[in-house]
């Protein structure tokens, strides 16, 4: 391996997806002198084969549906059809622009950007395409790959993962979903949106299972509204392929049979044989540790995002990144709050969230300090305008501040920055009702939902 003493890189990367770029412009943004290095294409998941590509193919089938929907409105529209290599055309469209512009921010940065596999060869080095890249301080930032479960293989025909998904040539003409958490809702929506009979099967006895209960029901009770299908509360135990499709068993012996199935039963970080142990990273199951600063047991090695058991989302990716950038460029820097991380599906109904459930309330303070309080946007003149049911929940520690905020509506997603605020901010019922929330607005459901919570409702019955 050609050793490439000439430079030595305050801080060398090793992935390029959000929690590796955020580190490598905020580092240069700081006067370090940054190596990015990526095997692939800079954005990695997000930006490639996730929340991006996702959330357009959502957006497309919320456009199919509102041409069936049309007439109530008052509209006479006719929806002919899903044109799949379209749909794909916009989506990659909206993905060309994005890379473009990271491309450009990177290089504007002046950061070093490698394109190749790396992997770590020492405490502070990391071998590319035969180069030895030396840099003060490494950050492994290599993130995540759909996984699946012991015994089923997903081989991109009838049985695939989210990365298929996105590229699929046609909309099946039924699905079955292995994983009811948030790839697996969202998918389920999409594919809905497009015409597609779905399934979802979950283990757990809710979907979206780590999101409050309450919101869980809410959604439940809108698929069934969408006409998709759910099984909850048995685990899966085989799939075979049969003569035009896939059968999946279950653990009760219950049968599903479809034309694909999607696995969608999270992800797990890509860690194997890029040198992590034998350079003494203390590793958990593939995921690498970490204290709250984002430092390994390596002092000259830090790591964020997926590759590290934090949540796996894109915006904590980012932030973890600056974290790491800013403490090594010697700025004070202050933990990431996790339970203060606003968290949204984007199915339809989407989901939103910001601070701990009402059961992780009660757990923590004791049931008899724990005030909960539903708004539901029946109240609400723009969700009635939008058509849209839901409700917004508040949980409060009594006499204190307001801990947990869960949302189920159509853009809740975009409701759920005020609520980060209110969480973060540790404010009181009292103080957000005194802010003054314009008409008509969704966002005014939750001033609405705080007025009540401070006992002076408007909109709602005390």
């Amino acid at each position: 391996m050609a050793n490439d003493a000439s430079t030595v890189f305050d801080l060398v990367i090793l992935g390029g997806g959000s929690g590796g770029y955020a580190a490598a412009l905020r580092g240069a943004q700081l006067g370090l002198d940054v190596a990015l290095i990526e095997k692939d294409k800079v954005g990695g998941t997000c930006l490639h084969r996730g929340c991006i590509p996702t959330k357009a193919l959502l957006h497309a089938g919320e456009i199919a549906d509102q041409a069936r929907e049309s007439e109530q409105f008052g509209v006479k529209a006719t929806f002919e059809g899903i044109d799949v290599p379209a749909v794909h055309k916009y989506k990659d469209g909206v993905i060309a622009g994005l890379y473009k512009g990271l491309q450009g921010l990177i290089a504007s940065r002046k950061v070093t950007y490698i394109e190749g596999t790396g992997r770590l060869s020492s405490p502070t080095s990391v071998d590319v395409n035969g180069q030895r890249i030396q840099g003060r301080h490494v950050l492994l930032a290599t993130g995540s790959v759909p996984k699946s479960l012991p015994g089923l293989e997903i081989d991109g025909n009838r049985i695939i993962s989210s990365d298929h998904a996105l590229v699929l040539d046609r909309v099946p003409k039924s699905a079955i979903i292995l994983g009811g958490g948030v790839i697996g809702v969202e998918f389920a929506s999409a594919w809905k949106s497009f015409g597609a009979d779905v399934t979802v099967v979950e283990g757990l006895k809710h979907l979206v299972p780590v999101e409050d209960e309450n919101s869980s029901k809410l959604l439940e009770r809108a698929f069934r509204k969408r006409g998709i299908k759910f099984n909850l509360g048995t685990f899966f135990s085989k799939a075979e392929y049969t003569a035009d499709g896939v059968k999946v068993t279950l653990a009760d012996g219950k049968e599903f049979e479809a034309e694909v199935l999607l696995v969608a039963v999270g992800r797990g970080p890509v860690s194997a044989g890029l040198g992590y142990e034998e350079q003494g990273v203390a590793m958990d199951r593939g995921y690498v540790l970490v204290d709250e600063y984002m430092r390994t047991n390596v002092p000259t090695i830090s790591a964020v995002g997926d590759l590290v058991p934090t949540l796996q989302l894109a915006h904590v990716g980012f932030a973890e990144g600056i974290l790491v950038a800013e403490r090594l460029a010697g700025l004070k820097t202050v933990p990431i709050d996790y339970d203060g991380v606003p968290r949204v599906t984007y199915c339809h109904p989407e989901v939103a969230s910001v601070g701990i459930t009402e059961a992780k309330a009660k757990e923590i303070y004791g049931a008899d300090k724990v005030v909960a309080l539903k708004y539901n946007l029946a109240g609400n003149g723009k969700s009635k305008i939008l058509n849209t049911a839901g409700e917004i929940k508040l949980v409060q520690v009594k006499d204190g501040a307001v801990v947990g905020v869960h949302m189920v509506g159509d853009r809740m997603g975009e409701q759920v920055g005020e609520a980060q605020l209110i969480y973060n901010w540790e404010a009181l019922p009292a103080e957000v009702a005194q802010l003054i929330h314009a008409h008509p607005t969704q966002n005014e459901a939750l001033g609405e939902a705080h007025l009540a919570l401070a006992g002076k409702p408007l909109h709602s019955h005390d």
